[in-house]
């Protein structure tokens, strides 16, 4: 028998089967078993299905503050291509409440750094994450397949579509990482030592120099429902270093699933 998927009923047993034996566990125990696992429906058929493919539910609200190479507007969110040609961008993620299977995200901050050499739906691009120190081991874990796009309905969520487009990512490390976003005010500052150094401030008008708003309403879109529109500024080293001034930011509250963007 090769044999599970997320299972809503978490009180209900399930036979982990080897070579070897047979032993009865509940569905709340079923993280980092391997082998293979079979359970009985309420309809009382048996069900099997390799354990590998067994989704982990989670949930996530954060605020979000995302730099890129483009010009305001960014051509990406409309389907058209970027304003240079290349994409690159470096996107902070402040989590309010969060959790992945039993495990807690909340408070927690993490920050990707992705690069492409053409169009982001070309592929190639190479991806980099800064996963807050304070989390634990099983946060850490949680974080980083979310961000991935593991554990996540195909093409559901920005982090699943854009890990599709990765040929290399580098082992992730580990920092204190300092955010502060306010989305209503288009500001927001990131900060990583010796590796991130991110601003955003609103547009301005560049004849009278006063703040310009702008909002992004995407009904159907993967990672945001609305999102302000900044300037944003950015220095980035390590191993996708970047440089970015008064180019395309947006700021925007988070709110998503495994299935998605949560309305």
């Amino acid at each position: 028998m090769n044999t599970v998927r997320k299972h809503v009923w978490n009180s209900l047993p399930v036979l982990v089967i080897t070579d070897a034996n047979v032993r009865l566990v509940s569905m709340a125990d079923l993280d980092g078993i391997s082998e293979n696992v079979c359970y009985r429906k309420r309809s009382g058929r048996l069900f099997c299905e390799p354990m590998e493919d067994r989704m982990i539910p989670w949930e996530i609200k954060a605020t979000e503050l995302v730099n890129c190479n483009c010009a305001y507007g960014c051509p990406c969110q409309f389907n058209a291509l970027p304003t240079p040609g290349f994409c690159e961008a470096v996107g902070a993620f402040q989590i309010k409440q969060g959790y992945h299977g039993d495990v807690r995200l909340d408070g927690l901050n993490a920050i990707g750094i992705l690069q492409w050499p053409g169009p982001i739906h070309e592929g190639k691009g190479k991806g980099f994450m800064i996963i807050d120190k304070r989390a634990s081991e099983a946060q850490r874990h949680s974080l980083l397949r979310i961000l991935a796009g593991e554990d996540t309905e195909p093409g559901k969520t920005v982090w699943n579509v854009f890990a599709a487009t990765l040929e290399h990512v580098y082992d992730p490390v580990f920092e204190d990482i300092a955010i502060d976003i306010d989305v209503d005010a288009r500001r927001g500052r990131v900060s990583v030592a010796g590796l991130v150094d991110m601003t955003s401030e609103p547009i301005r008008n560049p004849v009278t120099g006063a703040e310009h708003r702008a909002r992004i309403d995407l009904p159907d879109g993967f990672e945001y429902s609305i999102a302000e529109m900044g300037s944003g500024t950015a220095r980035v080293k390590g191993p996708i270093p970047l440089t970015h001034d008064s180019t395309y930011a947006q700021l925007a509250h988070l709110h998503l699933n495994q299935n998605g963007v949560v309305h």
